[in-house]
């Protein structure tokens, strides 16, 4: 009878004692939960704080050299889509533009050959024999412009070709440069009367394929 008394008081004590471990276990993890919460507050507000600050600071796309600001200083007021400088690429695939004559402008194409000389490089130029001057480097056609310019020229855009010497690497954006295209082997005395006259080159030999092609019509 005892025993089964303390049997049952032993049990009731146990199961007091489970409910009140498993309501503390219950509990602790409730403040778990908070306290992850809690976590995800602060994380939350980290960022919109990192996201504020890095709206005082404009990163480009790409490294490079800032050569002018139109906004400078503290308290500057932007709008949107508006311009704060010019930043030139620290590594890039270098463009020549080149101005041709409407006379010359038919045997200028895609892929031609033109010999530049930029500012600051001494050249020795042989006119008409390119691999005997010095000083002068290849590139080659890209683009022509199907518009004339404001100047009464075409633009061309030139760039290295990469089979030839290299351009100088201490080359920079702005540099002037001046390009020769040799259009044909024509003698001396041609090329001068052609000049004078006005005429474009190889008008003769314009004119001759045009004559055969009215010949093999008839």
């Amino acid at each position: 009878m005892n025993t089964g008394i303390e049997q049952n008081a032993v049990i009731q004590d146990y199961t007091e004692k489970l409910s009140k471990t498993e309501g503390e276990r219950f509990q602790s993890m409730g403040q778990i939960e908070g306290s992850e919460g809690d976590i995800a507050k602060l994380e939350n507000q980290v960022a919109n704080y990192k996201f504020r600050q890095g709206l005082y600071y404009i990163v480009a796309s790409q490294d490079g050299q800032i050569v002018q600001l139109n906004k400078a200083g503290i308290g500057e007021i932007l709008k949107e889509t508006e311009s704060i400088g010019t930043i030139v690429p620290k590594t890039t695939d270098y463009a020549v533009e080149i101005y041709i004559k409407p006379l010359d402008l038919p045997l200028i194409k895609e892929g031609q050959r033109v010999m530049c000389i930029f500012d600051g490089f001494p050249a020795i130029v042989f006119s008409g024999w390119p691999d005997s001057s010095y000083g002068i480097f290849a590139g080659k056609v890209i683009a022509v412009e199907s518009n004339i310019s404001a100047n009464g020229l075409f633009k061309a855009l030139v760039v290295e070709d990469k089979a030839e010497k290299r351009w100088p690497p201490k080359i920079k954006m702005g540099t002037g440069v001046q390009g020769i295209a040799i259009l044909n082997d024509v003698p001396v005395w041609y090329e001068l009367w052609r000049n004078i006259n006005g005429f474009p080159p190889d008008y003769y030999e314009v004119k001759t394929e045009k004559a055969s092609q009215n010949e093999k019509q008839k």
